[in-house]
């Protein structure tokens, strides 16, 4: 499993395409979330190119299925105060080394400088009904801050059919756009960062930090 720590992420140049972010709900497919609105409104936007993606992933889900976007666009100081806090909440169960630190902090929040949060190339997101109640995923959105960290891993054991499907059917129409997954968070998946380069084996990331 490759985590954002590892430092083959940040040695994968940006070559960055320029694309702004866009408005994810002028996507009418898709619907957006207010649990982690910010502010300005950044965790409401993507990539262009990412949003386009998105929209055609949708388009793959069954009739009566749709994406629910938790978070897109991340500010590198909210990034970096999560973080932080991650770090503390270690450092108060017993681990003081900081490379050991950097490494479990990482496999729930990105350092700042690789997050495709930053860059407006990843999406936390799930599944909803035609009534917009979440599926059975297994665990939710974000479950390491409750302590869930079990159900985190997509392929975590002892999932029930049901979630398992579930999650499959997230992971089939991400992947079939080009989306790849943060293994230890099964709701993350991302393209054009970093992150999505060291895996895919592309050259360069097509976005950085914006």
């Amino acid at each position: 499993m490759i985590l954002l720590s590892d430092p083959r992420v940040i040695e994968i140049p940006v070559a960055d395409c320029g694309e702004p972010l866009a408005e994810i709900v002028t996507v009418p497919a898709i619907t957006l979330d207010p649990r982690e609105r910010d502010e300005l409104g950044a965790y409401g936007r993507v990539r262009a190119g990412v949003l386009q993606r998105l929209g055609s992933a949708s388009d793959r889900l069954p009739t009566g299925i749709r994406l629910l976007v938790i978070e897109g666009h991340r500010s590198p100081a909210e990034q970096a105060r999560r973080f932080a806090l991650y770090e503390e909440r270690l450092r108060r169960s017993g681990i003081s080394d900081p490379a050991e630190l950097r490494r479990q902090a990482s496999a729930f929040v990105s350092p700042v400088e690789v997050a495709p949060h930053c860059a407006g190339a990843a999406v936390d997101l799930t599944l909803v009904d035609a009534d917009g109640a979440e599926l059975d995923m297994g665990g939710t959105v974000n479950g390491h801050r409750t302590g869930d960290e079990r159900w985190c891993p997509f392929d975590a054991p002892g999932l029930s059919p049901t979630a398992r499907d579930n999650r499959d059917l997230l992971a089939r129409c991400l992947r079939e756009e080009g989306f790849v997954n943060y293994p230890t968070e099964w709701w993350h998946w991302s393209y054009g960062d970093r992150y999505w380069a060291l895996v895919t084996g592309a050259p360069a990331a097509v976005y950085g930090p914006i």
